[in-house]
C-alpha cells in the first residue's frame, strides 16, 4: 500500500491511500475528503493517510476488514504497532535517523503509536457519523481521572460547570513528557556562520529571534513586514503553493526589536530575492534552475537546515528547525517574560503548550534552590 498526493488542474489538492491494486481505498478517501472540507492542512491529510496505512496493513496481516474491527482487536493493533520498524516520511519536520541494514531496526516511537491510534479513532468517528458503522468506536475512550490529580492540567473554560469531561483512550502507550531542548549559544553561532544566503539566514533568525514556526515563516507575505514598527504579522492562510500553513488559526503580531533580523530581511528582499517575481510570498527559490521563482517548501527548508547543521558539526536528531523556536521561547522565559505574554507571542491556543518551557528553567525553583543552598552553607559553617 502507498500514499498518493496529487494536484488537480483546478489547483485542488488530493491525498489517497492506494491498495495493492493501486486503487484508492474508498472509505479512507471519503474520510480524507471530509478532513479537507474541514479545512485541514495538506500535511494533516498526508499524516492521516500514512497513519491509516498502518491500520490497513494490520488488517491484511490478520485477515480483517474495517467493518469487522472491534474493541477486542485494538489490543492486537497496539502490539502490531509496537513491532513496526520506523520509516518516517519526508513530510516530517524532523531529521531521519539512519539505521544500519544489518543492525536492529528502530521501532515506532510511543508518541507515533498514540498518534496512529488517535487517527484510527477519528476515522471510526467519521464512519459512525456517516452511518457506515453501527457499533461503538473500536478505540474505546474512558473518563480521565488525571484531571482531579493534576492541578496544572488544562480545564474547560467553564471549569466544573462545563459538561465537557476529559477522556482518554483505553488503548495507548505511556509517554515521557520531555522538556524542550534549546540550542546553546555556541550552537546558534555555529549554525548562523554556515548560512551563506541571506534568505537562509533570515529564515533561521525569524525562528530564533521571533519564535515563528517554520510554516509561519514560509507563509509570510511582503505586506506582513512592518519595518518602521519593527514587527511582522503572522496571518492564517491556506493558499501556499507548497502546502505550508500556520499551525494556529490565531493571527498575531510579533515584535522584532533585534536589529539583525529586520536588517537581514530587508537586505534579502532588496538584494537577493528575485526582482522579477510576481508572488507576494517573501521566501522564494532563486538562482537559475528550473524551479526559480517557486515558493520555498517545507522540504526545502529542512534540507537547507540539515546541510547547515551538518557543516556546523551540530547535527543531532533534536536539532531541527523547530528547535529554533524552542530556543527563543526558553530565552524569553528565562529573561523574565510572563507565561501569559509568552503564550501570546508564540501563538499557543492553550497555556499547557507554553507551560513546557517553565519546566526548562523555573525562576522560582532557582530562587528557592539558591536560598536552600545558602542555608546549607550557613549550617555547615556553624557546625565547623
Amino acid at each position: 500500500m502507498r500514499v498518493r498526493q496529487q494536484y488537480g488542474e483546478d489547483g485542488s489538492y488530493r491525498v489517497d491511500l492506494l491498495n495493492e491494486g493501486d486503487e484508492p481505498v474508498e472509505v479512507v478517501a471519503g474520510f480524507l475528503r471530509f478532513l479537507a472540507a474541514r479545512d485541514c492542512s495538506p500535511n494533516t491529510l498526508v499524516s492521516y493517510a500514512y497513519d491509516l496505512r498502518h491500520l490497513w496493513r494490520f488488517f491484511d496481516r490478520d485477515g480483517l476488514s474495517w467493518e469487522e474491527f472491534a474493541p477486542r482487536h485494538s489490543i492486537a493493533l497496539l502490539e502490531y504497532l509496537r513491532s513496526v520498524p520506523s520509516s518516517r516520511p519526508r513530510q516530517r519536520m524532523t531529521l531521519t535517523v539512519v539505521v544500519d541494514a544489518d543492525g536492529p531496526a528502530t521501532k515506532l516511537a510511543a508518541t507515533t503509536v498514540n498518534r496512529i491510534l488517535a487517527a484510527v479513532s477519528s476515522f471510526y468517528e467519521y464512519v459512525i457519523m456517516a452511518g457506515m458503522f453501527d457499533r461503538l468506536n473500536p478505540i474505546e475512550k474512558r473518563p480521565d481521572p488525571a484531571l482531579q490529580r493534576v492541578s496544572e492540567r488544562h480545564r474547560p473554560f467553564m471549569g466544573g460547570a462545563s459538561r465537557q469531561r476529559p477522556v482518554r483512550r483505553a488503548v495507548r502507550v505511556k509517554t515521557v513528557q520531555r522538556v524542550p531542548r534549546p540550542m546553546s549559544d555556541a550552537q546558534v553561532e555555529a549554525l548562523l556562520a554556515q548560512l551563506r544566503r541571506l534568505r537562509d539566514r533570515v529564515i533561521v533568525l525569524l525562528m530564533l529571534q521571533g519564535g515563528l514556526r517554520p510554516g509561519e515563516v514560509l507563509g509570510l507575505h511582503l505586506e506582513d513586514i512592518a519595518y518602521g514598527r519593527r514587527r511582522v504579522v503572522v496571518r492564517h492562510r491556506d493558499d501556499h503553493p507548497k502546502g505550508a500553513r500556520s499551525k494556529s488559526r490565531y493571527e498575531r503580531v510579533v515584535d522584532l526589536h533585534e536589529a539583525e533580523t529586520l536588517a537581514t530581511l530587508s537586505a534579502y528582499v532588496m538584494d537577493e530575492r528575485p526582482t522579477d517575481a510576481d508572488s507576494p510570498l517573501v521566501f522564494l527559490i532563486g538562482g537559475r534552475g528550473t524551479r526559480r521563482l517557486e515558493a520555498l517548501s517545507y522540504d526545502g527548508l529542512v534540507k537547507m537546515f540539515t546541510r547547515a547543521t551538518t557543516r556546523a558539526g551540530i547535527r543531532t536528531p533534536w536539532v531541527t528547525p523547530h528547535a529554533c523556536r524552542h530556543t527563543h521561547a526558553t530565552a524569553m522565559w528565562e529573561g523574565g517574560m510572563r507565561e501569559l505574554t509568552l503564550q501570546k507571542r508564540l501563538g499557543h491556543a492553550s497555556p499547557e503548550s507554553t507551560r513546557i518551557y517553565t519546566r526548562v528553567s523555573d525562576p522560582a525553583v532557582v530562587v528557592d534552590y539558591n536560598r536552600a543552598l545558602g542555608g546549607q552553607r550557613a549550617n555547615d559553617e556553624e557546625r565547623g
